[in-house]
């Protein structure tokens, strides 16, 4: 800072009109203008360095960013550059500056997309959001999910456009990736729960093949029935062909008991169809719920699934035990929207879980009690035994994966936990508690709109 010279002394020569106390408020004026001189330098110092400040740290914040921006003026072409989009283009910012923003992009969508965004008079002062395709140091297109803004003069009018972008091939990268994780793990538990439903069904082969058994004895012994019936139409049917006299042809009647055979044909038939149809219902039922559940979600009637989980798990039990079955009060079925092999899954390993309770311990009258309500636009299941119920240590972890107080081979300790999953995937919530005697679980659905 240059100092400013001295006020000058006092004249030494005596000027005419003019008094010592005339000289002396000049001396005072000279002083504060050089005091306010003095200040006024201390002020524009101090504005200097803050100004410098914030340009430095304007520049710290433009290099440390990592998604680039471009400033451009009205005819396209860049004023500024920051340092992540010198990087990725290959070229310094004195490079950049003055060249268009379209020698920057990889194809002509992205040079026309530029332009109208540039052009655009009515262009929302927040920006918007435009993808565009740049050539990266190597040649190669890089997608970069860019936001366009006007930049504006002192005047109101637009004298430029400032670009913020983010390359999204990484990203890009990143969420094919997560996607394909997603759906293998999709796949991994629709098989888990596939593989946990085999397992029940392994339970119930027994009660299966019982089930089986009644219609296709019926089928067989009708089969053997008309078979016999058969061979004694064929013999009268020969004595007819052999035009063999009507007494003895009457006798032969009698005797092979054509009318009995002929009157109880319809009734073997009939039996025969409906044990036909019997195991074919079976075998159906069996299929659909060994089936890979689809994840289409319909409106599924509970009563039905619980009907269809407790008749299958009765006819894996060798021991007899009581199921006491409540359907809703009102006599309405429950619907809920969703999967019904799904559902039937989880009733089944409720109850089967609750015959396992009373069955193991030996109760001397085993019994289950299974209800549904439906209220507030929820349907409740409760199904409740009269076992030992659950250890107090073994609440906090009875729905963990792998899970089981069963002995090695009686249980995989996926059952609850798959059941817990299927429930909550269908935005509802399984319970577990200890009634006044046994274990109850309940489930909550929402009730379908």
């Amino acid at each position: 800072m240059t100092k400013p010279r001295s006020p000058s002394p006092l004249p030494t020569v005596p000027m005419d009109g003019v008094d010592e106390s005339t000289w002396l408020d000049v001396i005072q004026k000279m002083d504060e203008v050089y005091t306010r001189l003095i200040d006024d330098e201390v002020e524009l110092e101090k504005k200097n360095s803050e100004l410098e400040q914030s340009q430095q740290f304007i520049f710290s914040v433009l290099t440390s960013m990592s998604d680039v921006l471009v400033v451009c003026n009205e005819a396209g072409r860049i004023e500024q550059a920051n340092a992540a989009l010198c990087e990725l283009v290959g070229r310094s910012e004195d490079q950049l500056r003055g060249t268009r923003l379209d020698e920057l992009l990889a194809d002509d969508a992205s040079v026309a997309q530029a332009r109208a965004a540039m052009t655009k008079p009515d262009a929302p002062r927040k920006g918007e959001a435009i993808e565009l395709n740049l050539l990266d140091r190597h040649g190669k297109q890089v997608s970069v999910d860019a936001n366009c803004t006007p930049r504006m003069g002192a005047n109101g009018r637009r004298v430029g456009t400032v670009w913020v972008g983010r390359p999204t091939a990484e990203l890009k990268r990143a969420y094919q990736e997560m996607r394909t994780a997603h759906e293998a793990l999709k796949r991994t538990q629709q098989q888990l729960l596939h593989s946990e439903k085999m397992a029940s069904l392994g339970q119930l082969v027994a009660g299966v093949a019982h089930e089986l058994n009644n219609p296709i004895s019926f089928v067989l012994g009708n089969v053997h029935a008309l078979r016999k019936y058969c061979d004694r139409l064929q013999t009268y049917m020969a004595a007819l062909h052999a035009h063999t006299d009507e007494p003895t042809l009457q006798a032969l009647r009698q005797k092979l008991r054509i009318e009995h055979l002929l009157a109880d044909l319809p009734s073997l038939i009939e039996g025969t169809l409906e044990g036909a149809q019997r195991t074919a219902d079976i075998v159906h039922s069996l299929k659909r719920f060994s089936a890979m559940d689809s994840e289409e979600r319909v409106p599924v009637n509970l009563a039905d699934v619980v009907d269809r989980a407790i008749h299958w798990v009765q006819k894996g039990y060798t021991h007899p035990v009581a199921v006491h079955w409540q359907k809703s009060e009102k006599g309405e079925p429950c619907r809920v929207t969703g999967s019904a092999g799904q559902l039937q899954q989880v009733v089944m390993n409720l109850v089967q879980n609750a015959f396992d309770a009373v069955v193991s311990a030996s109760c001397p009258q085993p019994g289950v009690w299974v209800s549904i309500a439906c209220a507030d636009g929820l349907a409740r299941l409760t199904v409740r035994d009269n076992g030992p119920g659950i250890p107090p240590e073994h609440l906090l972890r009875i729905f963990d994966p792998f899970f089981t107080t069963k002995p090695v081979g009686k249980g995989t300790g996926l059952g609850l936990s798959i059941s817990y999953g299927i429930v909550e995937q269908h935005g509802g919530r399984l319970s577990a508690r200890n009634a006044e005697q046994g274990a109850e679980f309940w489930m909550e659905l929402p009730l379908a709109v």
